[in-house]
């Protein structure tokens, strides 16, 4: 990963957002990373890469995985029942 002061990015943006593809940047300020760039090219990664950084939704992953953990969950048939009784 390339590190790149935010000076820097916003004196040619563009071309650091060309470069962005596939190589996400760091952006720093004082030598500290403040930001990541990264270039969306599926317009559908914007929800997952959305989902990635949303502490609440990480903390709902978590606590479902741990009762998963804990319960052993529920067999697939019992789950699509459970969801179109909810309809």
């Amino acid at each position: 990963m390339k590190k790149v002061p935010v000076t820097e990015i916003k004196a040619r943006f563009s071309d650091y957002l060309k470069e962005a593809d596939g190589n996400p940047i760091v952006i720093t300020e004082n030598d500290r990373p403040v930001a990541t760039m990264t270039l969306v090219v599926d317009p559908e990664e914007i929800e997952s890469l959305m989902l990635a950084s949303n502490p609440r939704f990480n903390q709902l992953m978590d606590a479902a995985k741990q009762r998963i953990e804990a319960t052993g969950g529920i067999e697939h048939d019992e789950f699509w029942k459970l969801v179109e009784q909810s309809e």
